[in-house]
């Protein structure tokens, strides 16, 4: 049922997918039909109507597109020109009327706009439409005036393509950059107010759109406050202009910062720091006044002649350093007063405050989002329950936090100093995958030894350093940081991640690395610790095989697919023969040995299918899965014949100081469903039975539930 299900899902797609190009093919069929003898007013209103609805339809969404799809371009070009030639075969009652140059029209439209392929299949099904209506209303000379028709069709397409969508193209690129201008005019006030951080990188667009988004609410708001206060001095102190310019990094050069004036003659800058009264201002440290200025002086904002009389320009200081400067001008020859300086100081004062809140402001809301990918990170760490989940989640979430090209994690085997890459992301995965290696004097295994993350600050040299090893090694990029997961101190592993951006971790990001990474080394802990109770609760401490709790369940399951499915299944039963003598004489631990070696016997000759459990003491059960009664002889017949071969070693040595050999047989029952039983307790009932008939036969051999007689007795009781 469920192809089926996929396979209607996939035609309504596809159907819906070619409904517009479908349609336009109908529609223009009914307006080359409609030309010989016009069609019923039923069939054209419904016609007109769904070619309108579905050209509105799709030119809507082309133009909301920048660029288009080839089939979007296709469905627009084909209902625009099945229009054309409705209307002018419906105004002209035939083609080569006065609204046919409609045509014309309609293919140079789609030639500016759509993709050269879409222009062309739009070309050649108007030339279609066009042949079918002079076919249909048998104008004569159709095929000369057709190919007039194509040749100016295919002129206007041609024409069209060059000139008009090269000046589309070039308008594309002016609109482009001046946006890219505006980005990075943002970016340069963003830097200049330190409200910008480490860029996230391309990779990690969620991360880079809100990094986008805050800077540019913070700059925005900067901007507000500080033209608040320069319309304020102009009000307050009848200035012409009031300019605030900001120093670069580098203190060079000056730009506006903000600005408020009437004039239309200030100039855009940058503007030299060292520049007429910038210079003033900057070297002196203190407030430059200027009066009785004439139109032949100089003012560095100023295009034209100056057109004041009284200048005042103020540095403006953040921590004790020059960051910009405020200048103030009016056209009344009427010097500053001191109360009018200390008025601007304080307007200087407010600005800085401005800036430096606004920063604290981007600092907190960065922290807030950063604080959100960790909160994520850690839900969905918590919702992992095995070693791969937690490592998939650790990755995952290394990458929401900071843009990354490399991640890999690598896990520690304290009992044998090796360390094992369990997961890579952006690198060689398949020669680095579950490669195993020991403790040596790379990055992985110094950054565990002294529990720190290394190299420093993340800068990383592949000529001096190694971080797997020689052999095994990340892709070359200039940033990487190995992070050591540790849990009370115990070295669980490390998380290694790399960038091609120099001074990707810087001391924010990798403190946030950091705390990921100790949920990462707890959740790796818990999931070791929950596979642990796992294994504990089904599987054997001794022989590492299933126990018998497991095994009811396991065997639950086998036999109601062997009644669903009308498969075969036997049920092995195998006991060491003698084993109270052998624990009598060599000891218990011998006895373990002996238990063990059975153990791994079982392992080595049974199918990947199988089940073995070990049921109690020295008893055995096996599940074989689509075996019947012969298949499962010839299994226990292997079983017996290789443990009888095989020599066991006492761990305390004899009397006279000589190793001990042992050497063991066994008994095996053999039950089959479904002819021994269609249940369990049937089944091992039967094998039980099987088992004690081996015993009582003389030991060390194997024997079929069918084998036994009829009205074989109940269980006696064991023969050690």
């Amino acid at each position: 049922m469920a192809p089926l299900v996929v396979l209607v899902l996939k035609l309504r797609r596809l159907g819906r997918a070619a409904l517009p190009l479908l349609s336009a093919i109908g529609l223009g069929a009914i307006v080359v039909a409609s030309t010989a003898s016009p069609l019923s007013l039923w069939i054209e209103a419904p016609a007109s109507a769904l070619l309108l609805g579905l050209l509105a339809a799709r030119a809507s969404r082309r133009s909301r597109a920048i660029e288009g799809t080839l089939r979007l371009d296709l469905e627009v070009g084909a209902l625009l020109t099945v229009l054309v030639y409705a209307i002018v075969t419906r105004s002209d009652g035939a083609l080569d009327g006065r609204l046919y140059p409609l045509v014309y029209v309609c293919v140079g439209l789609v030639s500016a706009f759509a993709r050269p392929i879409a222009t062309v299949l739009v070309l050649a099904f108007a030339l279609g439409l066009d042949a079918s209506v002079r076919h249909w209303a048998m104008v004569a000379s159709s095929f000369e005036r057709l190919a007039y028709s194509g040749a100016f069709m295919v002129v206007f397409a041609s024409f069209n393509a060059l000139l008009l969508r090269a000046e589309i193209a070039r308008a594309r690129s002016t609109l482009k950059e001046r946006i890219q201008a505006e980005v990075e005019k943002l970016r340069d006030d963003a830097r200049s107010y330190r409200l910008l951080g480490a860029p996230a990188g391309g990779r990690n667009a969620s991360r880079a759109n809100d990094e986008e988004r805050l800077v540019r609410s913070g700059v925005e708001e900067i901007h507000q406050s500080v033209l608040f206060a320069l319309r304020l001095l102009r009000q307050a102190m009848n200035l012409h202009t009031a300019v605030l310019l900001w120093q670069n990094d580098a203190g060079t050069h000056l730009r506006i910062s903000e600005l408020s004036t009437d004039d239309p003659n200030v100039a855009e800058g940058p503007f030299l720091a060292g520049d007429g009264i910038f210079g003033a201002a900057i070297t002196q440290r203190e407030a430059v006044a200027l009066r009785g200025l004439e139109p032949r002086h100089k003012l560095p904002y100023y295009t034209g002649p100056c057109p004041v009389r009284a200048a005042l320009a103020l540095p403006v200081f953040e921590h004790g350093s020059i960051r910009g400067v405020l200048v103030l001008d009016r056209i009344a020859d009427e010097p500053f007063g001191l109360k009018e300086q200390e008025l601007a100081m304080e307007a200087c004062r407010y600005a800085v405050r401005a800036i430096q809140n606004e920063r604290v402001f981007v600092q907190l809301e960065r922290a807030k989002v950063e604080q959100g990918r960790l909160y994520r990170a850690v839900e969905s760490l918590n919702a992992a329950t095995t070693e791969a989940e937690v490592v998939e989640a650790g990755l995952r979430t290394a990458r929401e936090i900071t843009s990354v090209d490399f991640a890999a994690v690598t896990l520690y085997d304290e009992s044998q100093k090796a360390h094992e890459i369990r997961a890579v992301s952006g690198g060689d995965e398949a020669n680095l995958v579950g490669q195993q290696y020991k403790k040596n004097a790379g990055l992985v295994s110094m950054a565990l030894e002294n529990k720190h993350p290394l190299p420093y600050r993340g800068e990383y040299d592949e000529k001096r350093q190694i971080v797997f090893t020689k052999k095994l090694a990340p892709p070359s990029m200039p940033s990487m940081i190995v992070l050591p997961m540790l849990v009370h101190d115990k070295p669980l592993g490390t998380l290694v991640l790399g960038s091609r951006r120099r001074a990707a971790f810087g001391d924010a990001a990798r403190s946030t690395l950091e705390v990921l990474t100790s949920h990462v080394a707890v959740s790796l802990a818990n999931a070791r610790m929950m596979r642990r109770l796992e294994e504990m609760a089904t599987l054997d401490g001794m022989t590492g095989l299933y126990n018998k709790r497991a095994m009811l369940e396991i065997a639950d399951q086998k036999i109601k697919a062997a009644k669903r499915f009308g498969r075969k299944l036997s049920v092995l039963v195998t006991d060491i023969d003698h084993f109270k003598k052998v624990n009598d004489t060599y000891g218990h631990d011998a006895g373990d040995v002996i238990i063990k070696g059975l153990g791994e016997v079982l392992r080595r000759e049974r199918r990947a299918t199988d089940a073995i459990a070990r049921f109690g003491g020295e008893e055995f059960v096996v599940i074989c899965e689509e075996t019947d009664a012969r298949g499962a002889m010839l299994l226990a017949e292997r079983v017996r014949e290789e443990l009888g071969k095989t020599i066991f070693h006492a761990p305390k040595p004899g009397p006279d100081g000589q190793p001990v050999t042992i050497r063991v047989t066994c008994s095996i029952g053999v039950a089959s469903f479904p002819e021994a039983g269609e249940t369990w307790d049937d089944l091992f009932k039967a094998a039980d039975e099987a088992l004690y008939a081996s015993k009582r036969g003389g030991r060390n051999r194997v024997t079929a539930h069918a084998s036994l007689p009829r009205a074989a007795g109940s269980k006696a009781q064991h023969a050690a």
